[in-house]
């Protein structure tokens, strides 16, 4: 059975040749709009926020965004995505855990096969010897697990199913508070079925944490960019920005440069042993780029009275 292509590019709204920088900005207004915790109706805003997650994941990686476009023409055929001669999809990893089908992880089947951590372990049982040999443990199902930033602060339980033919299963998978990029939450006892009477597999899901329409994360530190006019850079200001807990104000002290790092203590993630993660503010002052006469007239002023020298 196929897998429906993704047009990645779409969903993002950018042609196939879009900038990295072209990327960022449109996926940046697109999560803003349909994050689900700003968004009306939540649950339609929550599908979508994780189709542009997933976009912007392959995109914005240059191994992933390589091999996404080097589908080359099959990728026009907008249906069911085969590899040309063959029953499997391309990018197929082996084992058996194509024959597995999850829903409510946040990533797509088309996702799962050519990017995911889909293709278990192998049926190894506990002496390391081959489930074919020994038929007793079953496999190791693997899968990947889309969680936001929100849930990496609050922890949540997600609704995982789980399909093998005709037998869906759905499990209640806990995401704990402080759960890390790449870290495997496991399900025991949900994997394949075991042989000769021997126990079940277990499900493993590679948790990826979902980008941020403000946020870049750094260990357990959450990275923002702050505009500031000129004035406020050279005068001083308070200002408020964003956290995952709601809105905070800070202080900019005067003379503060472009690209200054303020550190907000404790705004960041969890770790599990329960300390956190600091905000990282970082300055860009912005230059208007269109004058009006009078407001030109001050800044000619100013230049004239101003004893600043710029640093050789």
């Amino acid at each position: 059975m196929g897998v429906q292509y993704k047009d990645y590019y779409k969903t993002l709204g950018v042609p196939r040749g879009a900038s990295e920088a072209d990327l960022k900005k449109s996926f940046r207004k697109l999560a803003r709009e349909f994050h689900p915790d700003v968004a009306k109706d939540k649950k339609k805003a929550e599908e979508k926020f994780k189709e542009i997650n997933e976009a912007y994941e392959v995109l914005n990686d240059p191994a992933k965004r390589k091999k996404y476009d080097e589908l080359g023409a099959d990728w026009k055929s907008g249906a069911d995505f085969r590899q040309p001669g063959r029953g499997q999809p391309r990018g197929f990893r082996g084992g058996h855990s194509a024959d597995f089908e999850f829903g409510g992880t946040g990533f797509s089947d088309f996702f799962e096969q050519m990017f995911g951590a889909r293709g278990g372990t192998g049926g190894m049982d506990s002496r390391g010897m081959r489930a074919e040999d020994f038929a007793t443990r079953g496999q190791d199902v693997e899968g990947d697990l889309m969680v936001t930033l929100e849930e990496v602060l609050r922890g949540a339980v997600r609704p995982v199913t789980v399909q093998h033919g005709t037998k869906t299963q759905t499990q209640q998978v806990k995401i704990p508070v402080g759960v890390t990029e790449g870290q495997r939450l496991r399900v025991a006892g949900r994997g394949g079925a075991g042989g000769a009477g021997g126990p079940a597999g277990d499900l493993l899901l590679r948790v990826r944490l979902a980008k941020h329409p403000e946020f870049e994360v750094v260990e357990r530190n959450l990275i923002y960019e702050a505009e500031l006019a000129p004035w406020e850079a050279v005068l001083g200001a308070d200002i408020s920005v964003p956290t995952l807990g709601g809105k905070v104000s800070i202080k900019i002290p005067p003379g503060t440069q472009n690209g200054q790092k303020l550190r907000v203590r404790s705004r960041g993630l969890p770790q599990q042993n329960g300390e956190q993660g600091d905000l990282i503010v970082v300055t860009r002052v912005g230059v208007p780029t269109h004058i009006p006469e009078a407001e030109r007239k001050l800044w000619e002023q100013l230049a004239r009275e101003s004893n600043f020298k710029p640093r050789d």
